[in-house]
């Protein structure tokens, strides 16, 4: 009895240490019809299909005890976190529109499971910085949208970083 005690309070102890971070890359963004202008085009919204991938993550991750969602101030990269955001009732914390050594300063002070929604050319850097290693080598290529990357910090006796790249939703082209 004593010795499953023991087992049961250090595995409370190991997983209240950890906490994950979810990285991804806005879902697909609508593009103008031939003909068709958009009145924001630097900053379109999501495409059916993207529309369709910010539900499909939400579905990933709602189980996940998912406490901070991260996004720069674009209507795609919120529309990507709000199904998730509204699932959790959580509000959306701006940074960028890159990531910066305060941007990783703030991350790393959380204990707590996070998501950050970035671009092709920021996803790559917000991973390296989390995992303090070239992880991922380069920007994302342009028609990359179902990549799920998983950073995971765990405290005990020191630190320890796990990293995945997972895919969810549709698979892009």
């Amino acid at each position: 009895m004593r010795s499953l005690l023991t087992v049961l309070t250090l595995s409370l102890l190991l997983t209240s240490c950890s906490h994950t971070y979810y990285v991804v890359r806005h879902a697909e963004k609508a593009v103008p019809s031939p003909g068709l202008t958009m009145s924001t085009p630097n900053d379109p919204p999501l495409s059916a299909a993207g529309e369709q991938r910010a539900q499909a993550l939400k579905e990933v991750l709602r189980d996940k005890k998912i406490e901070y969602i991260y996004s720069t101030n674009t209507i795609r990269t919120r529309a990507t976190a709000e199904p998730l955001r509204s699932y959790r009732a959580l509000d959306i914390r701006t940074y960028g529109p890159l990531p910066d050594s305060a941007f990783f300063k703030d991350l790393k002070a959380i204990k707590y499971s996070t998501l950050i929604v970035g671009h092709s050319n920021t996803v790559d850097n917000i991973v390296n910085g989390l995992t303090n290693a070239t992880t991922i080598p380069a920007d994302l290529q342009d028609n990359e949208y179902d990549n799920l990357f998983v950073v995971t910090y765990k405290r005990f006796l020191g630190t320890k970083i796990k990293y995945k790249r997972l895919k969810y939703g549709a698979p892009s082209n």
